[in-house]
């Protein structure tokens, strides 16, 4: 495949929506084109191919049908589905149906609270301690599964693992001190590992903003 073939992905290092996508990327070992994205600065092909203007987007040049890609999930199953080597996929519909009820939980309710916690005054809030109590009761949830297996996945780490931990890890560095304090020693050690291992590193490699080509006059 040549380099103008690769699919094109635009992120931003630290979202952890862009996270969960370059994770499944880089676990399927598809090669792609990495394109850093400025928020506050959206190159004008993002907003051409996805008017939303959020990241991440996968672009599929020279595909026949659908060629963007602009959801999170949407990103990691087409390339779950292209090749996975690390068995991310639940092997078995009611496994799927499990996964997906867990990173709907992540992406509804749970997000809702971190963003409010995180956030307090974009949701003219005083402050977002009553949103970190509401999330943290899931995330109990969370640590009662890891005490009995590994990863939420199961004996290893899996779709559901690579789709919520970088969200609670969004979560635990809101306030480092009080997360380390508190009694979820499972929850702690999972994300830590997570934190820990080659495949975050790999993603969380920082690139150059990247700068859209001027135009040929």
């Amino acid at each position: 495949m040549s380099v103008a073939a690769l699919p094109v992905l635009y992120s931003f290092r630290r979202c952890p929506y862009a996270m969960r996508a370059r994770l499944a990327l880089h676990a399927s070992g598809i090669a792609i084109e990495h394109r850093e994205v400025v928020l506050k600065n959206k190159p004008a092909h993002l907003l051409a191919l996805s008017p939303k203007g959020t990241v991440p987007v996968l672009w599929l040049p020279g595909t026949a049908g659908r060629d963007v890609l602009e959801q999170s999930l949407d990103i990691m199953f087409w390339a779950l589905h292209q090749h996975d080597p690390l068995g991310w996929l639940p092997a078995t519909d009611a496994g799927m149906a499990d996964a997906l009820a867990l990173i709907a939980h992540n992406d509804g309710p749970f997000k809702h609270q971190l963003d409010r916690y995180k956030y307090p005054n974009r949701a003219g809030l005083e402050n977002g301690m009553a949103d970190r109590d509401l999330a943290a009761a899931w995330l109990h949830g969370l640590d009662a599964c890891l005490q009995a297996q590994a990863c939420l996945a199961g004996h290893r780490f899996g779709l559901q693992d690579a789709a919520i931990a970088p969200f609670v890890r969004q979560y635990a560095h809101t306030d480092p001190i009080w997360f380390a304090a508190q009694a979820w020693t499972a929850l702690a050690a999972w994300l830590a590992a997570f934190e820990g291992a080659s495949l975050f590193e790999a993603i969380m490699q920082k690139h150059e903003p990247w700068k859209e080509p001027a135009p040929i006059l």
